[in-house]
């Protein structure tokens, strides 16, 4: 385990962290790309399309695919940006607040379930190596 890959490490990790939300907000009936959506708005603050897509870590294309279901099932509102009409904002709505409010919950729980123990330094370390990953 020493030796293996971080990145083999991280997608084990990730598998194992989407399948317990997964349990644990099934109510919601929204998928693992959909509950990420919904944790980066979880704040309140609108934002634009491509402002998402970095947050979330989400290619345009598939996106627009997760916030057309979003917006079906009620939970997020397009607009144009105000003084930018091109710009496309994305909100949620009261009851995406709500939705976001719970996936905001339950991914602290897990996180903190999973972390517990570990140093504020460690955590520190894995943020900084977390933030190079996701630079690449």
């Amino acid at each position: 385990m020493e030796n293996e890959l971080l990145l083999v490490m991280l997608q084990r990790a990730t598998h194992v962290t989407l399948q317990v939300l997964g349990t644990e907000l099934a109510e919601l009936g929204l998928s693992a790309s959909e509950l990420n959506v919904l944790a980066n708005l979880a704040d309140g603050q609108a934002r634009t399309v491509s402002e998402l897509g970095v947050a979330a870590g989400v290619r345009p294309t598939t996106l627009t695919g997760v916030l057309d279901r979003l917006a079906q099932k009620g939970h997020i509102t397009r607009a144009a940006r105000p003084g930018d009409r091109r710009a496309v904002e994305i909100a949620l709505t009261e009851v995406g607040m709500k939705s976001a409010g719970q996936v905001q919950r339950a991914f602290a729980a897990v996180e903190e379930r999973a972390l517990a123990g570990m140093s504020e330094g460690a955590l520190n370390q894995a943020r900084r190596v977390l933030t190079a990953l996701a630079a690449v």
